[in-house]
């Protein structure tokens, strides 16, 4: 791997932004300075009036393999990551078989090994009866256990009180939690199935179904067990401004027992968008009326911890569907960090707090080894933007495998002009170098 040396960015990174190079050897950060000299064997990137952002490290996507190809892949999915800045990803245990034994996970890590882009983890899935399944993880090198308290898209569902409490007081790192109450969802869907049978579906039902109270009464659950055994608990994609209450935001991050993510979609879109978007915005938990920007000021004041994307891709034959059978989802991962920068060039956000919220935030929330930051030592996960470029969406520029996104026919402010991934020059003004893949990631917990 050819060492780079990138000249002249400025560096948005641990609460600044000073101009400075970076020389970057073995896919590390061998030095930050002001001015560093070539030596002739680096391969140079003028970075003259760009920022640059460390790698975008989501702890959230649906890349679908295994068995679930036909919607998307570990290749195709990553791919669309590093042209939109994510170099880390973390993805779910709901593939086809779930994640659910040591040696089902394995082969997922064997995939990406050979097919990845971007560097990668895999949840540990958790169901009602793998419990000495789960203890078997080696919590140094598996980003997390997913528990789904909410049966969303697949057959995980986690619904025995024993097997909560047993997982919450016994599993010994980071738990993280789809919160949605089982019993709320079925009976909205059974009320407004038996209201609107035969008759057209209102855009906003989703809504309506995957409620507010649904979402509260799961992560309130799932917040009072952490506090009874004193878990690490991250609840993932928060959707309702009712649960914001459940979170702190007095003390420091690194602290934290219970934190929790947002997601770029839940601060993007509202229930009024079903109008135009309809199937293709719906996802669970549902996008909802008026929640957006709460959502937004709890990210900004630390309440919510992360920004996420909860990638899930499905075919558009499948987004066509009537509402009853459309399945739950959006591809997303190619574009947050360009989202992100569109609030940015609204005022909303400063480039310092998105450096923090997709990447700083990550590395101490999961404990992430040598990631997350732009600091020498460090592996060299790096994105360049161009401010003043634009970026439109149209179905030629997605790398998904779906092909279609919810963002298509919007000009983002900003241009993601080139992604490093662990030194690797994966992705340059739209070209996608495929001669090396990403590394495994590695976390440092006791």
């Amino acid at each position: 791997m050819k060492d780079l040396l990138i000249k002249n960015g400025s560096l948005v990174n641990e609460g600044k932004i000073i101009e400075s190079d970076i020389l970057v050897k073995d896919g590390k950060i061998e030095k930050i300075a002001a001015d560093i000299t070539p030596q002739g064997n680096e391969q140079v990137i003028d970075a003259t009036g760009k920022m640059i952002f460390p790698g975008v490290i989501d702890d959230q996507v649906h890349f679908r393999e295994p068995g679930l190809t036909q919607k998307a892949n570990i290749y195709t999915e990553s791919r669309a990551a590093v042209a939109g800045g994510t170099t880390s990803f973390m993805e779910m245990p709901n593939t086809v078989p779930n994640a659910l034994t040591q040696e089902l996970l394995q082969d997922k890590y064997d995939i990406a090994e050979r097919s990845s882009l971007a560097n990668y983890s895999f949840y540990m899935g958790a169901s009602n009866d793998n419990y000495e399944e789960v203890m078997k993880t080696d919590i140094n090198r598996v980003c997390g256990l997913k528990i789904f308290m909410g049966s969303s898209t697949g057959n995980m569902l986690v619904d025995s009180e024993n097997t909560l409490s047993k997982l919450f007081s016994e599993y010994p790192s980071l738990i993280a939690t789809h919160c949605e109450d089982e019993s709320t969802v079925k009976a909205n869907l059974e009320r407004y199935k038996m209201l609107y049978d035969g008759k057209d579906v209102p855009y906003d039902i989703h809504a309506l179904i995957r409620n507010e109270e649904g979402c509260y009464i799961s992560s309130k659950m799932a917040t009072d067990l952490a506090k009874k055994y004193n878990t690490r608990l991250h609840i993932l994609h928060i959707s309702s401004a009712e649960e914001i209450e459940l979170f702190t935001n007095d003390i420091p991050l690194s602290e934290k027992r219970i934190t929790a993510e947002v997601c770029v979609h839940h601060m993007w879109f509202d229930a009024e968008d079903y109008k135009k978007k309809g199937n293709l915005i719906k996802c669970n938990p549902a996008i909802k009326h008026n929640h957006r920007e709460k959502l937004f000021q709890a990210m900004l004041d630390n309440h919510f911890d992360v920004i996420a994307t909860d990638h899930a891709p499905h075919t558009w034959d499948e987004k066509q569907q009537d509402y009853w059978h459309a399945p739950s989802g959006l591809p997303l991962v190619q574009h947050s960090l360009s989202a992100m920068l569109d609030f940015y060039s609204k005022g909303k956000i400063s480039l310092e707090r998105i450096a923090e919220k997709m990447s700083h935030a990550l590395a101490i929330c999961f404990e992430i080894k040598d990631r997350g930051y732009i600091r020498e030592g460090y592996w060299a996960d790096l994105v360049l933007v161009d401010l003043k470029g634009k970026t439109e969406v149209t179905k030629e520029s997605l790398y998904y495998k779906c092909g279609w996104s919810p963002f298509e026919g919007h000009k983002f402010s900003s241009r993601i002009t080139d992604t490093i991934v662990s030194g690797h020059l994966a992705y340059s003004n739209g070209k996608i170098n495929e001669s090396k893949f990403g590394e495994r990631l590695e976390f440092c917990r006791n």
